[in-house]
């Protein structure tokens, strides 16, 4: 059951798995790719059903995973692959993901939000959420869907992906985040279909 005060983001169900995995083979090199690394803190934010939270914790190894995810269903999912992988350095926490800064205990090195950034209620919002919870070193990774449309993005034959109005260029999320304390390093291509906005926290800054 949901936290009767709070809502999932628009459109991010997580979808099958059998499509998700073909789309995401080596989800271990896609964290790689955006920097994660050993020893490292990271927030998997928004974890949905754990596809990502395992890879992280084997790769950042004496490091530690805090994840958060609103739905208990993908949460027991996500616990499930954790279990699996034999992980002792993964948290849970069932809560609202605009409610971070209150979440994290100590600043983390890296926040990742994977596939969700598109549907959340307050894009700016959300980032000074972040902002508050990383060191002044700290990095945040958006991996979202390139702005195209459904029918250009099929995996196993299907079109995949939230509908082409909640697609934005990484331009528009940069425009959203750095108000919040945030300057664009670089934008990765990590799949077919998605890019990983990488963002350094810009100390000095409003936020």
């Amino acid at each position: 059951m949901e936290p009767p005060t709070s809502k999932l983001f628009e459109a991010t169900a997580m979808p099958d798995r059998d499509w998700w995995q073909a789309l995401w083979p080596d989800p271990k090199r896609v964290l790689e790719d955006i920097g994660v690394v050993a020893g490292m803190h990271v927030v998997d934010l928004c974890c949905g059903d754990g596809y990502f939270t395992a890879p992280l914790g084997q790769l950042v190894a004496d490091g530690t995973v805090l994840a958060v995810e609103l739905s208990a269903d993908m949460m027991a999912a996500a616990h499930t692959e954790v279990e699996v992988a034999t992980l002792g350095n993964v948290t849970f926490i069932q809560d609202d993901a605009m409610k971070l800064a209150e979440l994290v205990p100590d600043p983390v090195d890296l926040v990742l939000i994977a596939n969700t950034f598109h549907g959340a209620p307050d894009h700016t919002g959300l980032a000074r959420a972040v902002r508050a919870t990383l060191r002044d070193d700290g990095i945040f990774v958006v991996i979202n869907w390139w702005p195209r449309p459904r029918e250009e993005t099929a995996v196993l034959g299907k079109p995949r992906g939230p509908r082409f109005e909640l697609r934005f260029s990484p331009e528009q999320v940069a425009a959203w985040v750095e108000p919040a304390g945030f300057r664009l390093r670089e934008v990765k291509e990590v799949g077919p279909y998605h890019y990983g906005a990488i963002f350094d926290v810009a100390v000095g800054r409003d936020q």
